[in-house]
C-alpha cells in the first residue's frame, strides 16, 4: 500500500501521486486507504502549505474507481475511508489543493479533481463523468460539484451525455487554471504552489475558507464568516511580521499562527 500513493516534500509543498499507471490511477482500496491517511496528516501538519495531487505516467491522471477491485470485495475500503472516495472528495480540507492533471480524469478521477481547489492540465488531459452511459450517476460529488464550478447548461450537458471535454474546453469554461504541456507539468503546478507558499500560510487558509464558506450561504451569513476570519488574522503573529518585514525590505518569516 505504501507504493500505490508516493509522497514528496519540497519546502512547504506535498506532493501526492496516485502510482498504479498499469490501472490508469483507479483507484482501488489501497489507494484509498493510503490518501486518506496522508491527508489526515498533512492537514495536521504545520510544515505543509500547499498539497498537490497528480498521478503517475501520462496516461491518466486517474480513471476512478477501480472496478476489478471493487468486484474482489474492496468497496469497505474504497468507499470508506476517512474523507471518503479516495480519502478526499468528501473531506474538508483547510489547505490549497492542486491538481497537476497528468491525461484523463474520468468518473471517480474527475471528482478527485473537483475536490482540489486549483487545476494545471496538460494540453492532453480530458475531463468528465461518464456514468450516465453505464446506467449509473457520478456518486462521490461531481454532482454536487460540477454546477459549482461550470455554468448550469455545460453541467448539465456532461452528466447527461457522459461525453468529456478536452484541456482547451476546460479552460476556456474556468474549469482549469492553466494548460500547458506535458513536460511542464508538474513544474508548472509547483511554482503555482511556490506563489501560494510565499504567501502567509495562515491568510491563505482562511481566504480559502471564508469564500468556499461564504459562497454557501446569504451575503449577511458572509459577512458574520468574514468578520471572525478578520479578527483571527488582523490578531496573528503573521500579521505583525508581514507589515515589518516590508518596511525593512526583507522576506518575511512566516509562522502560520
Amino acid at each position: 500500500m505504501a507504493d500505490d500513493v508516493l509522497r514528496e516534500r519540497r519546502g512547504n509543498v506535498e506532493i501526492l501521486t496516485i502510482n498504479r499507471p498499469e490501472a490508469r490511477n483507479a483507484i482501488n482500496g489501497g489507494v484509498s486507504k493510503a490518501m486518506s491517511a496522508a491527508m489526515d496528516e498533512l492537514a495536521e501538519d504545520a510544515d505543509c502549505w500547499v498539497v498537490v495531487i497528480t498521478g503517475s505516467g501520462d496516461k491518466a491522471f486517474s480513471a476512478g474507481m477501480d472496478l476489478k477491485a471493487f468486484a474482489a470485495g474492496e468497496s469497505a475500503e474504497i468507499m470508506g475511508a476517512t474523507g471518503g472516495f479516495a480519502g478526499l472528495t468528501m473531506r474538508d480540507f483547510p489547505k490549497p489543493i492542486i491538481a497537476a492533471v497528468n491525461g484523463s480524469a474520468l468518473a471517480g478521477g474527475f471528482e478527485i479533481m473537483l475536490s482540489c481547489d486549483l487545476v494545471v492540465a496538460a494540453e492532453h488531459a480530458t475531463f468528465g463523468i461518464p456514468e450516465a452511459k453505464r446506467g449509473l450517476i457520478a456518486g462521490a460529488g461531481g454532482l454536487i460539484r460540477m454546477p459549482k464550478r461550470l455554468p448550469m447548461a455545460i453541467a448539465l450537458e456532461l452528466a447527461m451525455t457522459g461525453d468529456p471535454i478536452d484541456a482547451e474546453r476546460a479552460l476556456a469554461l474556468g474549469l482549469v487554471n492553466k494548460v500547458v504541456p506535458a513536460d511542464a507539468l508538474l513544474t508548472e503546478a509547483l511554482a503555482l504552489a511556490d506563489r501560494i507558499a510565499a504567501n502567509a500560510p495562515l491568510a491563505v487558509r482562511y481566504s480559502k475558507s471564508v469564500m468556499k464558506r461564504a459562497a454557501e450561504v446569504p451575503e449577511s451569513e458572509g459577512w458574520d464568516i468574514n468578520t471572525e476570519a478578520v479578527r483571527v488574522v488582523f490578531s496573528s503573529a503573521d500579521a505583525m511580521e508581514g507589515p515589518v518585514a516590508f518596511a525593512e525590505k526583507r522576506p518575511p518569516n512566516w509562522q502560520g499562527k
